[in-house]
Order: structure tokens, then C-alpha cells, then sequence
């Protein structure tokens, strides 16, 4: 029910600023909504880190080539039962500013969310997570590229790991939602089984995206994933965002494109909005969806 003026009247100063502000946001209208989410305290519960025994984990660093010659780290995840050979695997890339660990310390906790997965009966499968630095995952000025690295480098490097890497998953974050989304539709269906994404970093007006990513309008537009949406129409897409993420409307409008050019025959396009913000706390919420949905699409055997 919404906050009529009336009541408004009847409040006095202080209730008045903040009723305004609650109808502001039932309304969806409210400059800086984000920030007004997380100080009013609208972005729900953080979401709990499993207590599952994690699998093995595995990390290490090559030089990429793709990536000027920077030391590249990486780790792989494994499920719990000590399988690792021909397992299918997931990439999930990062966020802004960090790196491949942060998946797997406590704020994220990849490695006990794919325990948790596979106990609840997903199909066993490894998630392996490269650094990409804060290239926001496509060719930079200065040609590093760190969706080449992922593609060039990093699979082959899981191929000999023993690991299935014809048809892969993606996952991602941020600035690694982002990434996943333009990986899928650059490799296509014949390499990818299914995009899970949560709060993508990405922007409807050029004039808003971040200069980490995109250091022109130009290069925005070489790489933007508005206008590409139906180089996913065969791939499973899972998208989650909090209503309090400053990307909220950009995401929620890609979305509804995305559903769009699926129609009809497509794959599956799942798009689910709910309280958070734009941190670990939402994002663990929503990982073992992420999980499940990318697990049921991969190849066995």
C-alpha cells in the first residue's frame, strides 16, 4: 500500500523525510536507491555459508601470454570423493578488484557451495576460477585480454588437468557477470551449456559504465552484451539481482530482452529479482541456484 499525502501531513518533519523516502522506493523512483536500500536496512539477511566439508582444492599460476606475460593465478575446485578425472567443469569468473581466492575464502565459499551441491544430489563437477586482473574480461587498450586468457589458456591448461572441457559452464559476479554473459555468447552453444550470473555489471547509456572496463564509447560498444542477446538464444541463462543493486534496472532490462529473444524455441531463460544489495551477502543467497542450474545442463560421461 503506498504512503498517501495525508499521512504524509500527519507525520511532521522527520516522518515525512522518512515516509517520503519508503514511498520513493515502493515506487521504484528514489535518486540513489541503492544507498537508500542499504541504510534503511531493505536489503534482507546476508545469505549463510554452508558447513559442508569442502572437496580439494587446487591452486597455482602460469604466464599469460593473452595477458602481457603477467603471472596468472588460478584455482580449481573439486567436489568432496576424490573424483577428478573426466569431470565436467564450470568457470566462474570474478569481480572488480579482486581475484580467483576470493571465490573460494569465506565471503563466497564456491568450494562448500559445490559440496552442498552435489550432496543435495547435483551431478558431480569441478569450478575453475582464473585471475583476470580488472580487465572487466574482454581486449584492453594495450591488447591484454583476459577472455582470451580464459579461452586460449586457461582451458587448455584444464584439458590437461584431466578435466572435460568440450562443453563448459559459466559463472560469474559483477564484473564477472558481465564477463560470462559476453564468453557465452562469443563461444556459442556448440562450448557452452549454461550461463548463471548474478548482479552483471552492466550499463544501458555508455556514458555510465565504468572507465575500468571501457576507456571510450567506442569500446563500449565493441563489447556491450545490449543489442547481443540472441547470441544466447540457445543457451541456458540464469540471472540474479538484488532490488537494491545500483544495477538493478539495467540488469532487469536486459533480462526482459533476453526472454525476448529466446521466444520462441529457445533455451531456458530464468531472471529472478530479490532483496540484497550488491555484495557477498546477496550473491551467497543465490550461489546454489547458480550451482544447480549449471549443473543440470552439463555433459556426463
Amino acid at each position: 500500500m503506498g504512503v498517501t499525502r495525508r499521512a504524509l501531513l500527519g507525520l511532521g518533519g522527520a516522518g515525512m523525510i522518512v515516509a517520503a523516502t519508503a514511498a520513493g522506493i515502493e515506487e521504484d523512483v528514489l535518486p540513489g536507491r541503492a544507498s537508500a536500500y542499504e541504510h534503511l536496512g531493505l536489503n534482507g539477511s546476508p545469505g549463510p555459508t554452508p558447513t559442508t566439508a569442502p572437496g580439494t582444492l587446487r591452486s597455482g599460476e602460469f604466464i599469460s601470454a593473452k595477458r602481457g606475460g603477467e603471472s596468472t593465478g588460478y584455482t580449481i575446485a573439486y567436489p568432496p570423493g576424490g573424483q577428478s578425472e573426466g569431470l565436467p567443469v564450470v568457470i566462474a569468473l570474478h569481480m572488480l578488484r579482486r581475484d580467483h581466492a576470493d571465490l573460494f575464502g569465506p565471503r563466497m565459499a564456491l568450494d562448500r557451495f559445490l559440496a552442498e551441491a552435489v550432496a543435495a544430489g547435483v551431478p558431480p563437477f569441478a569450478i575453475a576460477a582464473p585471475d583476470g586482473g580488472n580487465s572487466y574480461w574482454h581486449l584492453r587498450p594495450g591488447g591484454v585480454d583476459a577472455g582470451a586468457m580464459v579461452t586460449d589458456e586457461f582451458l587448455p591448461l584444464l584439458k590437461r588437468f584431466g578435466l572435460d572441457t568440450r562443453r563448459i559452464g559459466l559463472l560469474g559476479w559483477s564484473m564477472g557477470g558481465y564477463g560470462a554473459l559476453r564468453l557465452g555468447g562469443v563461444l556459442g552453444p556448440e562450448r557452452v551449456v549454461a550461463v548463471s550470473v548474478a548482479a552483471p555489471a552492466i550499463w544501458t547509456d555508455p556514458e555510465d559504465a565504468s572507465t575500468s572496463g571501457f576507456a571510450s564509447t567506442e569500446e563500449y560498444r565493441e563489447y556491450e552484451v545490449f543489442g547481443r542477446e540472441k547470441q544466447l538464444r540457445d543457451i541456458p541463462v540464469r540471472i540474479d539481482c538484488g532490488r537494491g543493486d545500483p544495477f538493478y534496472h539495467s540488469v532487469k532490462t536486459y533480462a526482459e530482452g533476453l526472454a525476448r529473444s529466446s521466444e520462441p524455441g529457445g533455451a531456458e531463460k530464468v531472471s529472478r529479482f530479490q532483496l540484497g544489495g550488491h555484495n557477498p551477502d546477496f550473491w551467497r543467497k543465490v550461489i546454489a541456484d547458480q550451482l544447480a542450474f549449471v549443473g543440470k545442463y552439463l555433459p556426463r560421461g
